[in-house]
């Protein structure tokens, strides 16, 4: 009895590993965020083009939030950075690409669906080589023109446009070729400078947690407040602001001499060569 009860206490336990889950809080976000960009497609296609714009705009306010969520609540993860990119091509990418083709792209015949599929693209390359270089960035910029901002470009003219009365069989004061072809433009701008080494401020060194003057909160009040005038006129002009102010920090850069790329060293794919000038 003595030595089974050696040979019971000698055999080696087997414990079963705990499965690892997945955090629900800032992925909700995340799948509202990409909801935004279905939701935008679907309303393209069937010709409610204010809509889709405005959830473009509605994917952007939650994809804001997922990370700041997750940061908070201490709830990050690679499963969630993964989720969060395949929504941004979905709601940033995909998205205002097709809506862009199905409102004024699609009369320009083979021009059209080549602006359209160059932000699409676009958008892929940029969010492949944010993942790529996110421990090589500084963090105070984004290294061209984030996602979100080049579909708020895109789907802002198209809200201020179709807000304004603009349609395909109206001649006001801008004819539907003229709007094509700015479409087109627009497209183009925000895809392309989605891949360029112009820096862009991030806004991420803004703490949230400390306490501000008092004077902040009332120009936020003040700043809703504006919004409110004509959202689709005040934040069109603001992306089209922000749109143009890394080409003016690129220049400031280059006539101070200092570094113009935001990245401080690389040595993962892509291959970075040139850009640290």
């Amino acid at each position: 009895m003595h030595e089974g009860n050696d040979f019971a206490n000698d055999t080696p336990m087997v414990v079963r590993k705990r499965r690892k889950g997945i955090y629900i809080l800032p992925n909700l976000f995340t799948l509202a965020a990409l909801f935004g960009g279905f939701y935008s497609i679907v309303m393209a296609m069937n010709g409610r083009f204010d809509l889709a714009a405005v959830g473009v705009f509605c994917a952007m306010v939650l994809d804001s939030l997922d990370g700041r969520v997750a940061r908070m609540t201490n709830t990050q993860s690679a499963f969630g950075e993964q989720m969060d990119s395949l929504s941004d091509m979905v709601s940033f990418g995909a998205a205002p690409a097709l809506i862009a083709y199905e409102w004024a792209l699609k009369g320009l015949g083979r021009w059209g669906w080549i602006a359209a599929f160059v932000y699409c693209a676009c958008a892929a390359l940029r969010l492949a080589r944010f993942n790529v270089n996110t421990g090589v960035v500084d963090k105070r910029y984004f290294q061209g023109l984030p996602s979100p901002a080049a579909a708020a470009l895109v789907a802002g003219f198209i809200w201020l446009l179709t807000e304004l009365g603009v349609r395909r069989c109206d001649d006001l004061w801008m004819s539907w070729s003229q709007v094509s072809w700015t479409m087109f433009g627009f497209t183009l701008y925000a895809g392309l400078t989605m891949v360029t080494n112009v820096p862009f401020y991030s806004f991420k060194d803004i703490q949230m947690k400390k306490s501000v003057p008092f004077a902040v909160i009332v120009l936020i009040a003040l700043g809703i407040a504006i919004i409110n005038i004509h959202p689709p006129t005040v934040l069109f002009s603001v992306f089209v602001l922000y749109g143009l102010s890394g080409y003016f920090v690129y220049a400031w850069r280059k006539a101070k001499g200092q570094h113009s790329s935001v990245i401080s060293m690389s040595t993962d794919e892509p291959d970075e060569r040139g850009l640290h000038k």
